[in-house]
Protein backbone atom coordinates (compact mmCIF):
# COMPACT_ATOMS: atom_id res chain seq x y z
CA UNK A 1 0.00 0.00 0.00
CA UNK A 2 2.17 2.90 -1.42
CA UNK A 3 1.76 6.48 -0.34
CA UNK A 4 3.11 9.66 -2.26
CA UNK A 5 3.65 12.73 0.37
CA UNK A 6 4.59 16.07 -1.14
CA UNK A 7 6.48 18.18 1.27
CA UNK A 8 5.90 22.36 0.09
CA UNK A 9 7.13 25.76 0.13
CA UNK A 10 3.71 27.22 -0.80
CA UNK A 11 3.81 30.92 -2.62
CA UNK A 12 1.69 33.54 -3.24
CA UNK A 13 1.22 33.20 -7.04
CA UNK A 14 -1.63 30.46 -7.09
CA UNK A 15 -0.99 29.14 -10.81
CA UNK A 16 2.52 27.76 -9.38
CA UNK A 17 1.58 26.45 -6.87
CA UNK A 18 -1.17 24.40 -8.43
CA UNK A 19 1.75 23.33 -11.32
CA UNK A 20 3.87 21.95 -8.36
CA UNK A 21 0.60 20.04 -7.24
CA UNK A 22 0.13 18.41 -10.57
CA UNK A 23 3.79 17.60 -11.34
CA UNK A 24 3.47 15.52 -7.67
CA UNK A 25 0.06 13.82 -9.17
CA UNK A 26 1.38 12.52 -11.83
CA UNK A 27 5.03 11.26 -10.00
CA UNK A 28 3.30 10.08 -7.60
CA UNK A 29 0.93 8.04 -10.19
CA UNK A 30 3.99 6.73 -11.75
CA UNK A 31 6.14 5.67 -8.55
CA UNK A 32 2.89 3.37 -7.85
CA UNK A 33 1.18 5.28 -5.29
CA UNK A 34 -2.60 5.65 -4.81
CA UNK A 35 -2.63 8.11 -3.14
CA UNK A 36 -0.66 11.56 -3.27
CA UNK A 37 -1.16 13.83 0.27
CA UNK A 38 -0.97 17.37 0.24
CA UNK A 39 0.10 20.02 2.97
CA UNK A 40 -2.66 22.68 4.63
CA UNK A 41 -2.99 25.86 2.33
CA UNK A 42 -1.04 24.03 -0.63
CA UNK A 43 -2.94 26.60 -3.24
CA UNK A 44 -1.88 29.63 -1.87
CA UNK A 45 -0.01 30.72 1.77
CA UNK A 46 -0.45 34.31 1.51
CA UNK A 47 -0.52 36.08 5.30
CA UNK A 48 -1.48 39.11 3.58
CA UNK A 49 -5.12 38.93 3.63
CA UNK A 50 -5.98 42.18 0.93
CA UNK A 51 -3.51 40.41 -1.72
CA UNK A 52 -4.72 37.15 -0.93
CA UNK A 53 -8.56 38.09 -1.76
CA UNK A 54 -8.14 38.21 -5.18
CA UNK A 55 -6.97 34.70 -5.70
CA UNK A 56 -9.30 33.14 -2.93
CA UNK A 57 -12.72 32.04 -4.94
CA UNK A 58 -15.71 29.34 -4.49
CA UNK A 59 -14.70 25.88 -4.59
CA UNK A 60 -16.17 25.74 -8.22
CA UNK A 61 -13.55 28.55 -9.62
CA UNK A 62 -10.57 27.12 -7.82
CA UNK A 63 -7.98 27.04 -10.21
CA UNK A 64 -6.00 24.33 -8.05
CA UNK A 65 -8.22 22.45 -6.97
CA UNK A 66 -10.00 22.03 -10.97
CA UNK A 67 -5.97 21.41 -11.97
CA UNK A 68 -5.70 18.33 -9.45
CA UNK A 69 -8.53 17.31 -10.45
CA UNK A 70 -7.67 16.46 -13.79
CA UNK A 71 -4.45 15.54 -12.92
CA UNK A 72 -5.87 12.57 -10.42
CA UNK A 73 -7.75 11.20 -13.63
CA UNK A 74 -4.96 11.52 -15.78
CA UNK A 75 -2.91 9.68 -13.16
CA UNK A 76 -5.68 6.84 -12.27
CA UNK A 77 -5.35 8.32 -8.39
CA UNK A 78 -6.08 9.32 -5.18
CA UNK A 79 -5.37 13.25 -3.90
CA UNK A 80 -5.86 14.47 -0.64
CA UNK A 81 -5.50 17.90 -0.87
CA UNK A 82 -4.75 19.24 2.26
CA UNK A 83 -6.08 22.25 2.20
CA UNK A 84 -7.07 25.02 0.26
CA UNK A 85 -8.79 28.49 1.11
CA UNK A 86 -12.31 28.50 -0.58
CA UNK A 87 -14.38 31.74 -0.38
CA UNK A 88 -17.87 30.43 1.24
CA UNK A 89 -21.55 31.50 -0.13
CA UNK A 90 -21.61 34.04 3.01
CA UNK A 91 -18.25 35.82 1.97
CA UNK A 92 -16.61 33.95 4.91
CA UNK A 93 -13.36 31.57 3.91
CA UNK A 94 -12.96 28.31 4.92
CA UNK A 95 -9.41 26.68 5.09
CA UNK A 96 -11.03 23.05 3.85
CA UNK A 97 -9.63 19.83 3.02
CA UNK A 98 -10.85 17.80 -0.29
CA UNK A 99 -9.99 14.08 -1.31
CA UNK A 100 -10.24 13.90 -4.65
CA UNK A 101 -10.86 10.35 -6.46
CA UNK A 102 -9.10 8.13 -9.53
CA UNK A 103 -11.52 9.65 -11.64
CA UNK A 104 -11.44 12.88 -10.29
CA UNK A 105 -14.47 13.21 -8.03
CA UNK A 106 -14.67 14.96 -4.84
CA UNK A 107 -15.09 12.32 -2.40
CA UNK A 108 -14.83 14.33 0.10
CA UNK A 109 -14.88 17.96 1.77
CA UNK A 110 -13.58 19.09 5.36
CA UNK A 111 -13.68 22.55 6.87
CA UNK A 112 -11.22 22.64 9.46
CA UNK A 113 -12.74 23.05 13.39
CA UNK A 114 -10.36 24.81 15.50
CA UNK A 115 -8.80 28.19 14.14
CA UNK A 116 -5.35 28.95 14.70
CA UNK A 117 -5.79 32.46 17.03
CA UNK A 118 -2.74 32.67 19.39
CA UNK A 119 0.13 35.08 20.51
CA UNK A 120 3.58 33.17 20.62
CA UNK A 121 6.88 34.04 22.36
CA UNK A 122 8.70 34.26 19.45
CA UNK A 123 6.70 37.86 18.57
CA UNK A 124 4.45 35.74 16.04
CA UNK A 125 0.54 36.43 16.12
CA UNK A 126 -2.10 34.71 14.69
CA UNK A 127 -5.69 35.34 14.28
CA UNK A 128 -7.35 32.91 11.89
CA UNK A 129 -10.65 33.46 12.54
CA UNK A 130 -10.85 37.05 11.64
CA UNK A 131 -11.05 35.77 8.04
CA UNK A 132 -11.78 32.20 8.38
CA UNK A 133 -15.38 30.62 9.49
CA UNK A 134 -14.71 27.32 11.69
CA UNK A 135 -16.30 23.88 10.50
CA UNK A 136 -18.40 21.80 13.20
CA UNK A 137 -18.37 18.42 11.17
CA UNK A 138 -16.49 15.72 11.81
CA UNK A 139 -15.36 14.09 8.34
CA UNK A 140 -14.23 10.59 7.51
CA UNK A 141 -14.28 8.81 3.64
CA UNK A 142 -13.51 5.18 2.50
CA UNK A 143 -10.67 5.15 0.57
CA UNK A 144 -8.52 2.51 -1.41
CA UNK A 145 -6.10 2.96 2.22
CA UNK A 146 -9.17 2.09 4.34
CA UNK A 147 -11.23 4.74 6.20
CA UNK A 148 -9.55 8.15 6.29
CA UNK A 149 -10.42 10.65 9.12
CA UNK A 150 -9.69 14.01 8.36
CA UNK A 151 -7.97 17.32 10.10
CA UNK A 152 -6.19 19.96 9.44
CA UNK A 153 -2.85 21.14 12.03
CA UNK A 154 -4.37 23.23 14.66
CA UNK A 155 -6.58 20.54 14.73
CA UNK A 156 -3.83 18.31 16.14
CA UNK A 157 -4.22 20.22 19.97
CA UNK A 158 -7.93 18.76 20.42
CA UNK A 159 -8.47 15.48 21.22
CA UNK A 160 -11.91 15.28 21.00
CA UNK A 161 -11.91 15.54 17.51
CA UNK A 162 -9.18 12.81 17.56
CA UNK A 163 -11.80 10.63 20.02
CA UNK A 164 -14.49 11.08 17.29
CA UNK A 165 -12.01 9.54 14.71
CA UNK A 166 -11.17 6.84 16.61
CA UNK A 167 -14.72 5.99 17.39
CA UNK A 168 -15.35 5.88 13.61
CA UNK A 169 -12.53 3.36 13.22
CA UNK A 170 -10.00 5.51 11.24
CA UNK A 171 -7.53 3.47 9.47
CA UNK A 172 -5.55 6.03 9.01
CA UNK A 173 -5.90 10.20 9.80
CA UNK A 174 -4.54 12.84 7.85
CA UNK A 175 -2.77 16.01 9.65
CA UNK A 176 -1.64 18.46 6.78
CA UNK A 177 0.18 21.16 8.45
CA UNK A 178 1.90 24.60 8.21
CA UNK A 179 3.40 24.78 11.50
CA UNK A 180 5.51 27.47 12.50
CA UNK A 181 9.32 26.68 13.68
CA UNK A 182 8.64 27.48 17.64
CA UNK A 183 5.71 25.24 18.01
CA UNK A 184 7.10 22.61 15.81
CA UNK A 185 10.04 22.31 17.23
CA UNK A 186 8.62 21.55 20.46
CA UNK A 187 5.29 19.86 19.60
CA UNK A 188 5.21 18.35 16.10
CA UNK A 189 6.57 15.13 16.59
CA UNK A 190 4.99 14.88 20.16
CA UNK A 191 2.20 15.36 18.79
CA UNK A 192 1.60 13.40 15.89
CA UNK A 193 3.33 9.95 17.20
CA UNK A 194 0.55 10.89 20.21
CA UNK A 195 -2.59 10.32 17.45
CA UNK A 196 -1.37 7.77 16.21
CA UNK A 197 -0.89 5.88 18.80
CA UNK A 198 -3.99 6.83 20.43
CA UNK A 199 -6.54 5.88 17.44
CA UNK A 200 -4.26 2.93 17.23
CA UNK A 201 -3.91 4.05 13.04
CA UNK A 202 -1.62 5.55 10.24
CA UNK A 203 -0.83 9.22 10.55
CA UNK A 204 -0.30 11.25 7.63
CA UNK A 205 1.22 14.42 7.98
CA UNK A 206 2.45 16.58 4.56
CA UNK A 207 4.08 19.62 5.89
CA UNK A 208 4.93 23.54 5.14
CA UNK A 209 8.86 23.83 5.03
CA UNK A 210 11.13 26.34 4.75
CA UNK A 211 11.04 30.65 3.71
CA UNK A 212 8.24 31.89 2.21
CA UNK A 213 7.07 34.38 -0.02
CA UNK A 214 4.91 36.14 2.88
CA UNK A 215 7.43 36.28 4.88
CA UNK A 216 7.20 33.08 7.06
CA UNK A 217 8.54 30.23 7.98
CA UNK A 218 7.08 26.75 8.93
CA UNK A 219 8.92 23.81 10.34
CA UNK A 220 8.43 20.92 7.82
CA UNK A 221 9.17 17.48 8.56
CA UNK A 222 6.08 15.57 6.53
CA UNK A 223 5.69 12.47 8.23
CA UNK A 224 3.86 9.20 8.06
CA UNK A 225 3.80 7.37 11.50
CA UNK A 226 2.46 3.47 12.04
CA UNK A 227 -0.10 2.38 14.23
CA UNK A 228 2.51 1.85 17.27
CA UNK A 229 4.01 5.44 16.81
CA UNK A 230 6.77 4.70 14.55
CA UNK A 231 8.23 7.19 12.44
CA UNK A 232 8.11 5.50 8.84
CA UNK A 233 9.18 8.75 6.82
CA UNK A 234 10.77 12.11 7.88
CA UNK A 235 11.26 14.58 5.32
CA UNK A 236 13.37 16.90 7.40
CA UNK A 237 12.73 20.44 7.61
CA UNK A 238 13.75 24.03 8.73
CA UNK A 239 16.13 22.51 11.34
CA UNK A 240 18.30 20.41 9.31
CA UNK A 241 18.00 21.23 5.95
CA UNK A 242 14.62 19.77 5.14
CA UNK A 243 13.34 21.06 2.08
CA UNK A 244 10.05 21.13 -0.76
CA UNK A 245 9.61 17.41 -2.33
CA UNK A 246 8.12 14.27 -2.72
CA UNK A 247 8.27 11.32 -0.41
CA UNK A 248 7.05 7.97 -0.93
CA UNK A 249 6.36 5.17 1.82
CA UNK A 250 4.89 1.75 2.28
CA UNK A 251 2.14 0.99 4.26
CA UNK A 252 1.38 -2.82 5.93
CA UNK A 253 -2.49 -2.36 6.39
CA UNK A 254 -1.97 -5.84 8.84
CA UNK A 255 -0.08 -3.30 10.74
CA UNK A 256 -3.18 -1.78 12.08
CA UNK A 257 -4.68 -5.49 13.67
CA UNK A 258 -1.66 -6.46 14.72
CA UNK A 259 -1.55 -3.02 17.12
CA UNK A 260 -4.96 -3.38 18.04
CA UNK A 261 -5.03 -7.26 18.88
CA UNK A 262 -1.94 -6.38 21.27
CA UNK A 263 -3.18 -3.17 22.91
CA UNK A 264 -7.06 -3.11 22.33
CA UNK A 265 -7.53 0.73 23.55
CA UNK A 266 -10.32 1.50 21.52
CA UNK A 267 -12.25 -1.57 22.73
CA UNK A 268 -11.08 -0.71 26.11
CA UNK A 269 -12.45 3.21 26.06
CA UNK A 270 -14.56 4.36 28.32
CA UNK A 271 -17.17 6.62 28.63
CA UNK A 272 -17.27 10.00 31.89
CA UNK A 273 -19.55 12.02 32.81
CA UNK A 274 -19.64 15.36 31.48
Amino acid sequence: MRIAILQMTTGIDPAANARVITSAIAEAGAGGAAMLFTPEMCGLLDRNRQRAADHIVAEADNPALAAAREAAAAAGIWVHLGSLAIRRADGRWANRCLVIDDTGAIAARYDKIHMFDVDLASGESWRESNAYKAGDAVVTVETPLGRLGLAICYDIRFPALFEALGRRGCDLIAIPAAFTVPTGRDHWHLLQRARAVEASAFVIAPAQVGHHEDGRQTYGHSLAIDPWGKVLLDMGGADDGGHAGLGFVDLDPGRIAEVRAQLPSLANRRDFAK
